[in-house]
């Protein structure tokens, strides 16, 4: 099941609310658990006693960190295997098998493990957990439910933000419901949901036709990286909004996943703007441990290796996501060391132009299924091999798809939020009563698109 689908809006999500709302405090998290594991199985079956398995290891690991302070080091480690052996499993088998077999020349079969959804996500909310239990920057929670209510949370368990136990350790306790905390979930969510169905999925169908298409050319391909760049935004911002905004609605308060990372005017800017919750995991129980930059240089420029190669992998199983990981990493590395003042001084026009090139290849290489198509769409923005500029189809596709590209650059800016923060000081009223007006249209219309069958899966239920 997904936020974006007819039987999610119509019948899980007011079907779980209204329990919700109607039972007394003391079984909230009872009827959150519920309805999170049933969301889960619902769309995963097979897998959701994965979950409950790891859910129980963590839980149990976690009584005995604080029970026995001694041999604590031993339970973090015995845990963190267990969380880290479901993952692997499930999703790096196989790419481990294809490549001993290229190595060695091997014939190993491959097990064709299909990934359980959400793992990579609940893993590492479970590994953060267990790690402040350990460093005792959190209490170890004695109710299996409350443990199970924060992993199997549905807003955010299938594709974040990766919520930490700390952010929301008080509310599994206690929380407030307001109606304007509630209307701010229902705005969020409609907002995210819009960029998924009015954009996300408008410029997959572009994508779609490209991959199809013999008929490539120069613009094409700027096109289609383009494209891809935008729909990546806006699918996965569009779900971290809903799932912000789907958590306010039970009360909850979850971090921002992003922050209009296009504008950046540094790829070190970029990452602090964009999937928040995952590059601050990384800082806090990666980077840091390995001594951060309060190293030699050498075992600095180890240690950011270290956390692109993992951000890269944790993305997919594939060289390419390893490719694109390293190549931040280097970005980064490179900026940290000089770079980065220069781009100070030049004008902010360049350095997010230089920015979004950069962005915008490395986003060809993430959706790339491998390395070959990888390449080759990469050398096909450039002009490389016997293509023409321009042709006759590539004209009727931008013609047609130009809007959707214009509003995806104007939304994936501040600019219209800016404006309407200016006319809201200025008058409040007319914001007050066109908002309400403007969220229901959006709704019916992402309804329609829905109705009609305009509906793609979200792109990080991959990972």
């Amino acid at each position: 099941m997904v936020f974006s689908s007819l039987t999610f809006l119509f019948y899980f999500l007011p079907i779980t609310l209204l329990i919700y709302y109607v039972v007394p405090s003391k079984i909230k998290n009872a009827v959150i658990c519920i309805a999170s594991l049933a969301f889960y199985f619902y769309g995963e079956p097979k897998y959701g006693i994965l979950m409950i398995i790891s859910i129980l290891s963590t839980y149990i690991h976690g009584l005995l960190i604080e029970k026995y302070p001694n041999q604590k080091k031993k339970f973090l480690i015995s845990s963190i295997f267990v969380s880290l052996g479901f993952l692997t499993f499930f999703k790096y088998t196989d790419f481990i098998i294809s490549n001993i077999n290229m190595v060695v020349n091997g014939k190993i079969d491959l097990l064709r493990l299909s990934l359980p959804i959400g793992i990579s996500f609940y893993t590492f909310q479970m590994i953060s957990y267990i790690i402040d239990v350990y460093k005792g920057e959190a209490k170890a929670q004695k109710s299996l439910l409350k443990l199970a209510t924060y992993v199997a949370l549905f807003p955010q368990l299938i594709a974040g933000p990766i919520v930490r136990y700390t952010t929301i350790a008080s509310e599994l306790d206690e929380r407030q419901h307001t109606v304007e905390k509630f209307s701010l979930g229902v705005r969020r969510f409609v907002i995210g949901l819009s960029k998924k169905i009015l954009i996300a999925n408008v410029l997959g169908d572009l994508i779609n036709v490209f991959g199809t298409t013999s008929e490539k050319t120069v613009v094409f391909y700027w096109m289609y990286a383009i494209a891809v760049t935008l729909q990546i935004y806006f699918d996965f911002s569009g779900y971290s909004d809903m799932a912000i905004g789907l958590g306010k609605m039970l009360g909850f308060s979850f971090p921002e996943n992003f922050n209009y990372p296009y504008i950046s005017k540094s790829v070190t800017e970029f990452w602090r703007r964009w999937h928040i919750t995952l590059g601050t995991w990384f800082k806090d129980y990666v980077y840091i441990p390995l001594g951060g930059n309060r190293v030699s240089k050498i075992k600095w420029i180890r240690n950011i290796f270290i956390v692109w190669f993992l951000t890269g992998l944790w993305h997919g199983a594939s060289w390419n996501f390893i490719i694109w990981g390293v190549l931040y990493g280097v970005l980064l590395m490179i900026e940290k060391l000089g770079l980065l003042k220069r781009l100070e001084k030049i004008p902010a026009f360049f350095s997010r132009a230089y920015v979004m090139f950069v962005v915008i290849v490395g986003f060809v290489i993430f959706s790339s299924t491998d390395l070959n198509s990888a390449l080759n769409n990469i050398l096909g923005m450039f002009g490389i091999g016997a293509i023409s500029i321009i042709n006759h189809d590539t004209i009727y596709y931008l013609l047609n798809y130009l809007p959707i590209f214009i509003l995806g650059i104007l939304f994936s800016t501040p600019i219209i939020k800016n404006i309407v923060v200016k006319i809201k000081k200025k008058v409040p009223t007319l914001i007050n009563f066109f908002e309400p007006i403007t969220l229901g249209i959006l709704l019916i219309v992402c309804v329609s698109f829905l109705v009609d069958g305009s509906f793609n899966p979200f792109l990080y239920f991959r990972f």
